[in-house]
């Protein structure tokens, strides 16, 4: 079976786009190529100017960390990380001054509408409070997408 075939598109900087379609049209499989997560069989992917097929798996956890932003369906929070810990995880792979990262963690959490909710973690939280960390977490880093 053939996932995506003849799939061709361009999201310009700063633009919001929606994915949607019918289940099984392959639109996870889309983000995950995208994501850098799948290798596809043929074509070519770029993202924010890397073509994902010659970066190795060293360059493709870079683009992972730094340039796209996840939010998973299951939003893949570690149980046993406060809510605040959880949006730093980014930030401590980047290696980012501590000073800097907490007053980052702070910030999202504020955005998110959970800076009361820093210290408890994923359990104590409700599953939109859950899915709210998760975002906050994927923009720790300023991803480009």
């Amino acid at each position: 079976m053939h996932a995506l075939r003849g799939v061709s598109f361009t999201v310009p900087r700063g633009e919001l786009v929606a994915l949607k379609g019918r289940s099984g049209s392959g639109k996870t499989t889309l983000l995950n190529l995208v994501g850098g997560l799948d290798a596809p069989d043929g074509g070519k992917i770029t993202v924010d100017g890397l073509e994902l097929a010659g970066l190795g798996e060293s360059g493709l956890l870079e683009l992972r960390r730094d340039r796209v932003g996840f939010i998973f369906q299951s939003f893949g929070l570690i149980p046993i990380l406060t809510a605040a810990e959880n949006v730093g995880v980014p930030l401590r792979l980047k290696k980012t001054d501590p000073r800097a990262r907490e007053e980052r963690v702070a910030l999202l959490l504020a955005l998110v509408g959970l800076a009361d909710h820093a210290e408890q973690r994923p359990g104590e939280l409700s599953g939109g409070q859950q899915q709210r960390v998760a975002i906050a977490r994927a923009l720790a880093n300023r991803p480009a997408l």
